[in-house]
Protein backbone atom coordinates (compact mmCIF):
# COMPACT_ATOMS: atom_id res chain seq x y z
CA UNK A 1 0.00 0.00 0.00
CA UNK A 2 1.42 3.21 -0.77
CA UNK A 3 1.88 5.66 1.54
CA UNK A 4 -0.77 8.99 1.11
CA UNK A 5 0.35 11.76 -0.90
CA UNK A 6 -0.46 15.53 -1.46
CA UNK A 7 -0.70 16.33 -5.28
CA UNK A 8 -1.80 19.85 -6.38
CA UNK A 9 -1.28 18.74 -9.61
CA UNK A 10 0.96 16.82 -12.20
CA UNK A 11 4.56 18.45 -11.98
CA UNK A 12 5.05 21.06 -14.74
CA UNK A 13 8.79 19.00 -15.23
CA UNK A 14 9.39 18.24 -19.31
CA UNK A 15 8.49 14.58 -20.13
CA UNK A 16 11.38 12.58 -21.52
CA UNK A 17 12.00 12.95 -25.19
CA UNK A 18 10.45 9.03 -25.62
CA UNK A 19 7.55 10.00 -23.84
CA UNK A 20 6.57 13.72 -25.59
CA UNK A 21 3.18 13.84 -27.04
CA UNK A 22 3.33 14.67 -30.97
CA UNK A 23 2.51 18.62 -31.27
CA UNK A 24 -1.04 19.19 -32.35
CA UNK A 25 -1.27 22.19 -35.19
CA UNK A 26 -4.80 23.95 -36.01
CA UNK A 27 -4.57 24.98 -39.55
CA UNK A 28 -7.01 27.48 -40.74
CA UNK A 29 -7.67 28.70 -44.19
CA UNK A 30 -11.03 28.92 -46.60
CA UNK A 31 -9.33 27.26 -49.40
CA UNK A 32 -9.11 23.45 -49.83
CA UNK A 33 -6.05 23.15 -51.43
CA UNK A 34 -4.34 25.39 -49.45
CA UNK A 35 -4.78 23.16 -46.38
CA UNK A 36 -4.06 19.74 -48.38
CA UNK A 37 -1.09 21.27 -49.13
CA UNK A 38 -0.09 22.42 -45.51
CA UNK A 39 -0.92 19.16 -43.83
CA UNK A 40 1.25 17.33 -46.50
CA UNK A 41 4.15 19.15 -45.71
CA UNK A 42 3.42 19.26 -41.68
CA UNK A 43 2.50 15.18 -41.49
CA UNK A 44 6.06 13.38 -42.43
CA UNK A 45 7.36 16.03 -39.58
CA UNK A 46 5.28 14.13 -37.05
CA UNK A 47 2.60 16.78 -36.38
CA UNK A 48 -1.12 15.46 -35.25
CA UNK A 49 -2.91 18.18 -37.99
CA UNK A 50 -6.61 19.40 -37.44
CA UNK A 51 -8.21 21.63 -40.31
CA UNK A 52 -10.48 24.48 -40.25
CA UNK A 53 -12.54 26.28 -43.17
CA UNK A 54 -14.05 29.16 -41.50
CA UNK A 55 -13.48 31.47 -37.87
CA UNK A 56 -16.39 29.96 -36.26
CA UNK A 57 -14.90 26.16 -37.01
CA UNK A 58 -11.32 27.89 -35.64
CA UNK A 59 -13.36 28.63 -32.24
CA UNK A 60 -15.42 25.21 -31.84
CA UNK A 61 -11.73 23.36 -32.41
CA UNK A 62 -10.50 25.69 -29.63
CA UNK A 63 -12.78 24.97 -27.68
CA UNK A 64 -12.66 21.10 -27.20
CA UNK A 65 -9.16 20.79 -27.32
CA UNK A 66 -5.99 22.02 -26.52
CA UNK A 67 -3.16 22.98 -29.50
CA UNK A 68 0.46 23.50 -29.19
CA UNK A 69 0.13 26.44 -32.22
CA UNK A 70 -2.50 27.83 -34.99
CA UNK A 71 -1.37 28.77 -38.76
CA UNK A 72 -4.60 31.30 -39.62
CA UNK A 73 -5.19 32.79 -42.92
CA UNK A 74 -6.56 36.49 -42.57
CA UNK A 75 -9.12 36.38 -45.03
CA UNK A 76 -11.48 33.83 -45.47
CA UNK A 77 -14.81 35.46 -47.52
CA UNK A 78 -14.67 35.26 -51.23
CA UNK A 79 -12.98 38.60 -52.68
CA UNK A 80 -11.88 40.19 -49.77
CA UNK A 81 -8.14 41.05 -48.79
CA UNK A 82 -8.46 43.24 -46.13
CA UNK A 83 -8.00 41.11 -43.57
CA UNK A 84 -10.64 42.61 -40.93
CA UNK A 85 -12.19 38.75 -40.35
CA UNK A 86 -8.78 37.16 -39.64
CA UNK A 87 -7.56 40.18 -37.15
CA UNK A 88 -10.57 39.66 -35.71
CA UNK A 89 -10.44 35.67 -34.89
CA UNK A 90 -7.04 36.64 -33.71
CA UNK A 91 -8.35 38.44 -30.60
CA UNK A 92 -11.14 35.65 -30.05
CA UNK A 93 -8.39 32.97 -30.04
CA UNK A 94 -5.97 34.47 -27.97
CA UNK A 95 -9.16 35.72 -25.22
CA UNK A 96 -9.92 32.09 -25.12
CA UNK A 97 -5.86 31.04 -24.73
CA UNK A 98 -3.57 33.96 -24.51
CA UNK A 99 -0.47 31.25 -24.56
CA UNK A 100 -1.42 29.81 -27.90
CA UNK A 101 1.01 30.91 -30.24
CA UNK A 102 -0.19 32.01 -33.50
CA UNK A 103 1.15 32.32 -36.69
CA UNK A 104 -0.39 34.34 -39.72
CA UNK A 105 -0.65 33.88 -43.22
CA UNK A 106 -1.64 36.32 -45.97
CA UNK A 107 -1.53 35.91 -49.95
CA UNK A 108 -1.54 39.31 -50.76
CA UNK A 109 1.86 40.61 -49.80
CA UNK A 110 0.88 42.90 -47.50
CA UNK A 111 3.88 43.57 -44.67
CA UNK A 112 1.21 46.07 -43.32
CA UNK A 113 -1.42 43.38 -42.58
CA UNK A 114 1.18 40.99 -41.16
CA UNK A 115 2.55 43.72 -38.89
CA UNK A 116 -0.51 44.60 -37.37
CA UNK A 117 -1.26 40.82 -36.72
CA UNK A 118 1.88 40.93 -34.75
CA UNK A 119 1.09 44.22 -32.72
CA UNK A 120 -2.59 42.45 -31.41
CA UNK A 121 -0.58 38.87 -30.68
CA UNK A 122 0.32 36.93 -33.39
CA UNK A 123 3.93 35.62 -33.27
CA UNK A 124 5.24 35.50 -36.11
CA UNK A 125 3.88 35.76 -40.26
CA UNK A 126 4.12 33.63 -43.77
CA UNK A 127 3.15 34.87 -47.19
CA UNK A 128 1.69 32.69 -49.54
CA UNK A 129 3.66 30.95 -51.65
CA UNK A 130 5.36 29.95 -48.20
CA UNK A 131 9.07 28.66 -48.36
CA UNK A 132 8.93 25.09 -46.68
CA UNK A 133 11.63 25.47 -44.75
CA UNK A 134 11.03 28.80 -42.82
CA UNK A 135 7.72 27.77 -42.79
CA UNK A 136 8.71 24.42 -40.39
CA UNK A 137 11.00 26.53 -38.74
CA UNK A 138 8.70 29.01 -37.56
CA UNK A 139 6.71 26.47 -36.89
CA UNK A 140 9.16 24.31 -34.58
CA UNK A 141 10.52 27.34 -33.02
CA UNK A 142 7.19 28.50 -32.14
CA UNK A 143 5.63 25.06 -30.40
CA UNK A 144 9.09 24.48 -28.72
CA UNK A 145 8.09 28.66 -26.94
CA UNK A 146 4.91 28.15 -26.44
CA UNK A 147 5.43 24.16 -24.46
CA UNK A 148 8.27 25.85 -22.40
CA UNK A 149 5.82 28.95 -21.27
CA UNK A 150 2.96 26.21 -20.23
CA UNK A 151 5.65 24.14 -18.22
CA UNK A 152 6.69 27.91 -16.43
CA UNK A 153 2.79 28.71 -15.67
CA UNK A 154 2.48 25.33 -14.85
CA UNK A 155 5.53 25.70 -12.03
CA UNK A 156 4.29 29.02 -11.40
CA UNK A 157 0.81 27.67 -10.33
CA UNK A 158 2.56 24.94 -8.30
CA UNK A 159 4.67 26.93 -6.78
CA UNK A 160 2.02 29.31 -5.73
CA UNK A 161 -0.02 25.83 -4.13
CA UNK A 162 2.82 25.13 -2.40
CA UNK A 163 2.92 28.52 -0.86
CA UNK A 164 -0.79 29.46 -0.02
CA UNK A 165 -1.37 29.43 3.39
CA UNK A 166 -4.40 27.14 4.29
CA UNK A 167 -4.35 25.96 0.76
CA UNK A 168 -6.90 22.82 0.04
CA UNK A 169 -5.38 19.22 -0.28
CA UNK A 170 -6.26 17.56 -3.41
CA UNK A 171 -5.38 13.59 -2.96
CA UNK A 172 -4.90 10.93 -6.07
CA UNK A 173 -2.92 8.93 -7.35
CA UNK A 174 -5.08 7.30 -9.59
CA UNK A 175 -5.14 7.32 -13.17
CA UNK A 176 -8.38 8.84 -13.64
CA UNK A 177 -7.93 11.39 -10.72
CA UNK A 178 -4.21 12.51 -12.75
CA UNK A 179 -6.51 13.52 -15.64
CA UNK A 180 -8.54 15.79 -13.40
CA UNK A 181 -5.54 17.76 -11.26
CA UNK A 182 -3.96 18.00 -15.16
CA UNK A 183 -6.94 20.18 -16.40
CA UNK A 184 -7.10 21.77 -12.86
CA UNK A 185 -3.25 22.59 -13.34
CA UNK A 186 -4.41 24.14 -16.74
CA UNK A 187 -7.29 26.19 -16.43
CA UNK A 188 -6.31 26.99 -12.79
CA UNK A 189 -4.22 29.68 -13.53
CA UNK A 190 -6.70 31.44 -16.08
CA UNK A 191 -9.88 33.61 -15.61
CA UNK A 192 -11.82 31.36 -17.34
CA UNK A 193 -15.29 29.93 -15.70
CA UNK A 194 -15.32 26.18 -15.19
CA UNK A 195 -18.13 24.02 -14.75
CA UNK A 196 -17.47 21.13 -12.03
CA UNK A 197 -19.27 18.36 -12.56
CA UNK A 198 -19.97 14.46 -10.49
CA UNK A 199 -22.05 12.77 -8.13
CA UNK A 200 -22.98 14.16 -4.85
CA UNK A 201 -19.57 13.80 -2.26
CA UNK A 202 -16.99 13.70 -5.15
CA UNK A 203 -15.41 16.85 -4.00
CA UNK A 204 -16.46 19.42 -6.24
CA UNK A 205 -15.78 22.29 -3.77
CA UNK A 206 -12.54 21.48 -2.76
CA UNK A 207 -11.72 21.99 -6.44
CA UNK A 208 -12.86 24.80 -7.11
CA UNK A 209 -11.85 25.87 -4.20
CA UNK A 210 -8.06 24.82 -5.81
CA UNK A 211 -8.85 26.67 -8.84
CA UNK A 212 -9.39 29.72 -6.65
CA UNK A 213 -5.94 29.14 -5.00
CA UNK A 214 -4.35 28.70 -8.25
CA UNK A 215 -5.51 31.86 -9.96
CA UNK A 216 -4.22 35.14 -10.34
CA UNK A 217 -7.00 35.99 -8.02
CA UNK A 218 -6.45 33.97 -4.29
CA UNK A 219 -5.63 37.01 -2.48
CA UNK A 220 -8.80 38.42 -3.39
CA UNK A 221 -12.20 36.95 -2.17
CA UNK A 222 -14.00 33.64 -1.97
CA UNK A 223 -17.61 33.56 -1.95
CA UNK A 224 -19.91 30.23 -1.69
CA UNK A 225 -23.65 29.96 -2.58
CA UNK A 226 -25.65 26.94 -2.70
CA UNK A 227 -27.73 28.30 -5.73
CA UNK A 228 -30.25 25.37 -5.86
CA UNK A 229 -31.39 25.82 -2.31
CA UNK A 230 -32.49 29.65 -2.87
CA UNK A 231 -35.80 29.80 -2.92
CA UNK A 232 -37.29 32.41 -6.09
CA UNK A 233 -38.05 34.72 -3.91
CA UNK A 234 -35.01 35.51 -2.43
CA UNK A 235 -32.95 34.57 -5.59
CA UNK A 236 -32.21 38.10 -7.16
CA UNK A 237 -31.70 39.36 -3.64
CA UNK A 238 -29.03 36.70 -2.61
CA UNK A 239 -26.55 37.11 -5.85
CA UNK A 240 -27.47 40.73 -6.61
CA UNK A 241 -28.25 42.60 -3.20
CA UNK A 242 -31.07 44.98 -2.81
CA UNK A 243 -32.14 48.37 -1.74
CA UNK A 244 -34.31 49.77 1.61
CA UNK A 245 -37.55 49.41 0.68
CA UNK A 246 -37.38 46.43 -2.30
CA UNK A 247 -39.35 44.67 -0.49
CA UNK A 248 -41.48 44.23 2.52
CA UNK A 249 -38.48 42.42 4.96
CA UNK A 250 -36.05 44.92 3.13
CA UNK A 251 -35.41 46.97 6.24
CA UNK A 252 -31.49 47.76 4.95
CA UNK A 253 -29.69 47.93 1.54
CA UNK A 254 -27.81 44.48 1.15
CA UNK A 255 -24.71 44.15 -1.05
CA UNK A 256 -25.41 40.55 -2.94
CA UNK A 257 -22.73 37.81 -3.22
CA UNK A 258 -21.59 39.28 -6.96
CA UNK A 259 -20.91 42.62 -5.42
CA UNK A 260 -19.20 40.46 -2.86
CA UNK A 261 -16.91 38.63 -4.78
CA UNK A 262 -15.66 41.50 -6.51
CA UNK A 263 -12.35 40.63 -7.93
CA UNK A 264 -12.04 37.04 -6.63
CA UNK A 265 -14.26 34.03 -7.19
CA UNK A 266 -17.88 33.07 -7.07
CA UNK A 267 -18.30 29.36 -5.98
CA UNK A 268 -22.21 28.29 -7.55
CA UNK A 269 -22.70 25.35 -5.91
CA UNK A 270 -25.75 22.70 -7.61
CA UNK A 271 -26.36 25.14 -10.29
CA UNK A 272 -28.42 22.91 -12.49
CA UNK A 273 -31.04 23.42 -9.84
CA UNK A 274 -31.37 27.03 -10.58
CA UNK A 275 -35.43 27.45 -11.71
CA UNK A 276 -35.42 28.55 -15.29
CA UNK A 277 -37.29 31.68 -14.38
CA UNK A 278 -34.42 32.80 -12.30
CA UNK A 279 -31.87 32.01 -15.09
CA UNK A 280 -31.85 34.58 -17.89
CA UNK A 281 -31.10 37.05 -15.15
CA UNK A 282 -28.09 34.96 -13.95
CA UNK A 283 -27.00 34.93 -17.53
CA UNK A 284 -27.47 38.04 -17.94
CA UNK A 285 -24.84 39.39 -15.33
CA UNK A 286 -22.16 36.39 -17.00
CA UNK A 287 -22.49 38.03 -20.37
CA UNK A 288 -22.69 41.49 -19.30
CA UNK A 289 -20.95 41.59 -15.87
CA UNK A 290 -23.43 44.60 -15.05
CA UNK A 291 -26.47 43.85 -12.26
CA UNK A 292 -28.33 46.01 -10.81
CA UNK A 293 -29.29 45.25 -6.84
CA UNK A 294 -33.25 44.90 -6.08
CA UNK A 295 -35.40 47.98 -6.24
CA UNK A 296 -32.93 50.27 -7.80
CA UNK A 297 -31.90 51.11 -11.22
CA UNK A 298 -28.23 51.94 -10.72
CA UNK A 299 -26.60 49.60 -12.73
CA UNK A 300 -22.84 47.80 -10.94
CA UNK A 301 -20.48 46.54 -12.92
CA UNK A 302 -18.65 43.34 -11.32
CA UNK A 303 -15.43 41.43 -11.99
CA UNK A 304 -15.84 37.81 -10.91
CA UNK A 305 -14.37 34.32 -12.26
CA UNK A 306 -17.42 32.51 -11.72
CA UNK A 307 -16.98 28.36 -10.50
CA UNK A 308 -19.76 26.58 -11.00
CA UNK A 309 -20.73 22.59 -9.94
CA UNK A 310 -23.70 20.29 -10.23
CA UNK A 311 -24.54 16.93 -9.81
CA UNK A 312 -27.19 17.14 -12.85
CA UNK A 313 -26.11 16.45 -16.07
CA UNK A 314 -27.12 19.97 -17.85
CA UNK A 315 -26.45 19.11 -21.50
CA UNK A 316 -29.96 16.16 -20.64
CA UNK A 317 -31.33 19.47 -18.62
CA UNK A 318 -31.44 21.56 -21.77
CA UNK A 319 -32.61 18.68 -23.94
CA UNK A 320 -35.39 18.43 -21.79
CA UNK A 321 -35.83 22.23 -21.16
CA UNK A 322 -34.94 22.46 -17.53
CA UNK A 323 -31.55 24.61 -18.29
CA UNK A 324 -30.99 27.23 -21.13
CA UNK A 325 -28.40 26.19 -23.76
CA UNK A 326 -26.95 29.73 -23.57
CA UNK A 327 -26.15 29.31 -19.84
CA UNK A 328 -24.31 26.39 -19.95
CA UNK A 329 -22.09 27.87 -22.46
CA UNK A 330 -21.33 30.87 -20.05
CA UNK A 331 -20.57 28.44 -17.49
CA UNK A 332 -18.43 25.66 -19.02
CA UNK A 333 -16.16 27.13 -20.69
CA UNK A 334 -13.79 23.98 -18.91
CA UNK A 335 -15.75 21.39 -17.71
CA UNK A 336 -13.84 19.53 -15.10
CA UNK A 337 -15.93 15.71 -14.78
CA UNK A 338 -15.12 14.24 -11.23
CA UNK A 339 -14.80 10.25 -11.30
CA UNK A 340 -17.08 8.62 -8.10
CA UNK A 341 -14.87 6.77 -5.74
CA UNK A 342 -15.52 3.67 -7.06
CA UNK A 343 -14.09 4.04 -10.77
CA UNK A 344 -11.01 5.60 -8.48
CA UNK A 345 -10.45 2.70 -6.17
CA UNK A 346 -6.46 2.99 -5.84
CA UNK A 347 -7.53 6.22 -3.94
CA UNK A 348 -8.85 4.96 -1.01
CA UNK A 349 -6.08 3.78 0.85
CA UNK A 350 -4.33 7.51 0.60
CA UNK A 351 -7.95 8.84 1.50
CA UNK A 352 -9.08 6.57 4.49
CA UNK A 353 -5.07 7.39 5.72
CA UNK A 354 -5.80 11.03 5.41
CA UNK A 355 -8.66 11.06 7.11
CA UNK A 356 -7.70 9.34 9.91
CA UNK A 357 -4.51 11.54 10.60
CA UNK A 358 -7.52 14.04 10.84
CA UNK A 359 -9.46 12.30 13.12
CA UNK A 360 -7.07 10.28 15.55
CA UNK A 361 -5.87 13.49 17.22
CA UNK A 362 -8.94 15.34 17.25
CA UNK A 363 -10.50 12.74 18.94
CA UNK A 364 -7.55 11.94 21.22
CA UNK A 365 -7.50 8.05 19.81
CA UNK A 366 -4.25 6.29 19.65
CA UNK A 367 -5.23 4.18 16.27
CA UNK A 368 -2.40 4.42 13.62
CA UNK A 369 -3.59 2.20 10.70
CA UNK A 370 -6.49 -0.19 9.62
CA UNK A 371 -6.44 -4.01 9.80
CA UNK A 372 -5.99 -5.56 6.59
CA UNK A 373 -9.52 -7.19 6.61
CA UNK A 374 -10.67 -3.64 7.23
CA UNK A 375 -9.16 -2.27 4.36
CA UNK A 376 -10.37 -5.05 2.29
CA UNK A 377 -13.95 -3.72 2.80
CA UNK A 378 -12.73 -0.51 2.23
CA UNK A 379 -11.63 -1.47 -0.90
CA UNK A 380 -14.85 -3.68 -1.58
CA UNK A 381 -17.45 -1.07 -0.32
CA UNK A 382 -19.63 0.37 -3.11
CA UNK A 383 -19.47 3.84 -1.80
CA UNK A 384 -22.17 5.48 -2.79
CA UNK A 385 -21.69 8.41 -0.61
CA UNK A 386 -18.54 9.12 -2.32
CA UNK A 387 -15.47 10.61 -0.45
CA UNK A 388 -17.73 12.22 1.89
CA UNK A 389 -19.00 8.86 2.78
CA UNK A 390 -15.61 7.27 3.18
CA UNK A 391 -14.66 10.36 5.19
CA UNK A 392 -18.13 9.77 7.99
CA UNK A 393 -17.24 5.68 8.05
CA UNK A 394 -13.51 6.99 9.02
CA UNK A 395 -14.76 9.17 11.69
CA UNK A 396 -17.08 6.64 13.22
CA UNK A 397 -14.45 3.94 12.71
CA UNK A 398 -12.11 6.20 14.87
CA UNK A 399 -14.60 6.86 17.12
CA UNK A 400 -15.10 3.31 18.03
CA UNK A 401 -12.06 1.89 17.59
CA UNK A 402 -11.18 -0.02 21.02
CA UNK A 403 -7.44 -0.86 19.60
CA UNK A 404 -4.52 0.75 17.80
CA UNK A 405 -5.94 -0.25 14.30
CA UNK A 406 -9.12 -0.03 12.85
CA UNK A 407 -11.50 -2.95 12.50
CA UNK A 408 -13.54 -4.17 9.74
CA UNK A 409 -16.73 -3.82 12.94
CA UNK A 410 -15.43 -0.83 13.61
CA UNK A 411 -16.17 0.65 9.89
CA UNK A 412 -19.68 -0.30 10.29
CA UNK A 413 -20.27 -0.48 6.71
CA UNK A 414 -22.83 -2.67 5.09
CA UNK A 415 -21.87 -5.30 2.74
CA UNK A 416 -20.49 -4.63 -0.69
CA UNK A 417 -24.15 -6.67 -2.08
CA UNK A 418 -26.52 -4.94 -0.12
CA UNK A 419 -24.54 -1.10 -0.40
CA UNK A 420 -24.43 -1.58 -3.99
CA UNK A 421 -26.58 0.41 -6.51
CA UNK A 422 -26.30 -1.89 -9.53
CA UNK A 423 -28.03 -5.60 -9.54
CA UNK A 424 -26.28 -8.87 -10.46
CA UNK A 425 -28.27 -8.89 -13.93
CA UNK A 426 -27.36 -5.01 -15.08
CA UNK A 427 -23.39 -5.77 -14.72
CA UNK A 428 -20.83 -6.55 -16.98
CA UNK A 429 -19.35 -10.23 -16.75
CA UNK A 430 -16.48 -8.15 -15.98
CA UNK A 431 -18.10 -5.88 -13.27
CA UNK A 432 -19.44 -9.08 -11.92
CA UNK A 433 -15.51 -10.49 -11.61
CA UNK A 434 -14.45 -7.16 -9.61
CA UNK A 435 -17.25 -7.76 -7.24
CA UNK A 436 -17.00 -11.62 -6.89
CA UNK A 437 -12.81 -10.92 -5.92
CA UNK A 438 -13.27 -8.11 -3.67
CA UNK A 439 -15.69 -9.88 -1.60
CA UNK A 440 -13.40 -12.55 -1.43
CA UNK A 441 -10.75 -10.97 -0.64
CA UNK A 442 -12.68 -9.77 2.05
CA UNK A 443 -13.68 -12.40 3.59
CA UNK A 444 -10.23 -14.14 3.81
CA UNK A 445 -9.03 -10.78 5.27
CA UNK A 446 -6.46 -9.86 2.15
CA UNK A 447 -5.05 -13.44 2.41
CA UNK A 448 -4.26 -14.38 -1.71
CA UNK A 449 -3.44 -17.79 -0.96
CA UNK A 450 -6.93 -18.57 0.75
CA UNK A 451 -9.05 -16.19 -1.89
CA UNK A 452 -7.27 -18.02 -4.82
CA UNK A 453 -8.07 -21.83 -2.78
CA UNK A 454 -11.75 -20.77 -2.50
CA UNK A 455 -12.22 -18.95 -5.76
CA UNK A 456 -10.47 -22.35 -7.56
CA UNK A 457 -7.98 -20.49 -8.85
CA UNK A 458 -3.93 -20.37 -8.42
CA UNK A 459 -1.96 -17.68 -6.50
CA UNK A 460 -0.79 -16.05 -10.26
CA UNK A 461 -4.44 -16.10 -11.89
CA UNK A 462 -5.77 -14.46 -8.79
CA UNK A 463 -2.76 -12.08 -8.69
CA UNK A 464 -3.40 -11.38 -12.48
CA UNK A 465 -7.47 -10.46 -11.85
CA UNK A 466 -6.07 -8.21 -8.89
CA UNK A 467 -3.85 -6.13 -10.99
CA UNK A 468 -6.34 -6.18 -14.03
CA UNK A 469 -9.30 -4.92 -11.91
CA UNK A 470 -6.44 -2.49 -10.11
CA UNK A 471 -7.50 -3.88 -6.64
Amino acid sequence: MSSAVNVPFPPGRPLPAAHVEPARILLADDQTAVLESLRLLLKPEGYQIETASSPAAVLAALGAREFDAALIDLNYARDTTSGAEGLDLLARILALDARLPVVVMTAWGSVDLAVEAIRRGARDFIQKPWENQRLLSILRTQVELGRAMRRQQRLEAENQLLRAAGRPTLIAESRAMRAVLDIVARVGPSDANVLISGEHGTGKELVARTLHALSPRSSKAWVAVNTGGLAEGVFESELFGHVKGAFTDAKSDRVGRFELAEGGTLFLDEVGNVPLSQQAKLLRVLQSGELERVGSSRTYRVDVRVISATNVNLSQAVAAGQFRQDLLFRLNTVEVRLPPLRERREDIPVLAGHFLAQFAPRYKKPVHGFAPAAMQALLAHSWPGNIRELEHAVERAVLMATGETISTADLGLLPAADAGTERLEDMTLDEVERVLVQKTMARFGGNVSQAAKALGLSRSGLYRRLERHKL
